[in-house]
């Protein structure tokens, strides 16, 4: 399963923001990926999720692959738009 967003957030994906999703991420046990620019991340990784320096108005796409994958899915979803991060 995966999700395309695009990011709205004016400072891009910094460190608060990537926490926030890492920390929602974290507590699945579905295999969840970012893809940004060619590259792709684990979004339970911090520092991967840091390394990619998103910027505001570009497309992310998240994955997941597990037994909760959907919901990990709807949960990354509504941290997104209840943060302002991106739709």
């Amino acid at each position: 399963m995966e999700k395309t967003f695009k990011v709205t957030a004016d400072s891009g994906i910094h460190a608060r923001p990537a926490t926030l999703l890492v920390n929602v991420a974290g507590k699945f046990n579905s295999d969840i990926n970012l893809e940004y620019n060619g590259k792709t991340v684990n979004l339970k990784s911090i520092m991967g999720v840091m390394s990619l320096g998103i910027q505001q108005g570009t497309e992310i796409k998240i994955s997941a692959n597990g037994e909760d994958a959907e919901q990990a899915l709807a949960a990354i979803e509504d941290t997104m738009k209840k943060e302002g991060l991106g739709e």
